[in-house]
C-alpha cells in the first residue's frame, strides 16, 4: 500500500473515532437536559434537589468532555500526512521494535491491512519520547527499550 493511502486510512479512522465520541457526548448532554426538564416537573423536596444537583454535575462533566472532543477536532486538520520527514512529528508513521505508531490523536490501537498501529498524540507520554527522534534512535519507556526502525 502506498504510504499516502495508509496515512489517509489511519487519519480517517481517527476522524471517525472523534466523530463517534462527539455524537455520543452530544446524546449524553441531550439526555441530561431532558432529565433536568423532567426533574423540574416532579415534586419538590430534598430528593428533587439532590436529583437536580446530580444532573447538573453530570452536565458539567459532559461539557468538559465535549470541549476535549472539540479540541481534538481542531487538531485533526493540522495532522500533515503528506510531508515525509526524517524526524518524528505530527503525521508521522513510526515503526519500532515494540510496535508501530501513527502520531496523530490518542485513540489507541487501530488495525489496517492486518497490521496494528497505535494512534497516539505527540504530547502523550510516549509521544514526548518519540518527538523529534529519527530512524536509529532509541529510548527507554516503561521499562522497555525502544529502537526506531523507520520514520515515514
Amino acid at each position: 500500500m502506498i504510504l499516502k493511502e495508509l496515512k489517509s486510512a489511519l487519519l480517517a479512522q481517527c476522524v471517525q473515532e472523534v466523530e463517534n465520541r462527539h455524537q455520543k457526548i452530544r446524546k449524553t448532554i441531550s439526555d441530561i437536559e431532558e432529565s433536568l426538564l423532567e426533574e423540574s416537573k416532579s415534586s419538590s423536596g430534598d430528593k428533587h434537589e439532590t436529583g437536580r444537583a446530580m444532573l447538573q454535575i453530570d452536565r458539567e462533566n459532559a461539557g468538559k468532555q465535549l470541549k476535549e472532543i472539540e479540541s481534538l477536532q481542531s487538531l485533526i486538520p493540522r495532522i500533515d500526512i503528506k510531508t515525509v520527514s526524517d524526524y518524528i512529528r505530527l503525521g508521522s508513521l513510526v515503526y519500532t521494535n515494540q510496535g508501530n505508531y501513527f502520531i496523530s490523536i490518542s485513540i489507541g490501537l487501530v488495525t489496517h491491512s492486518k497490521t496494528n498501529y497505535i494512534c497516539i498524540a505527540l504530547h502523550s507520554p510516549i509521544g514526548n519520547f518519540l518527538a523529534a527522534k529519527k530512524k536509529g534512535d532509541s529510548f527507554a519507556f516503561n521499562g522497555k527499550e525502544y529502537k526506531i526502525t523507520s520514520v515515514k
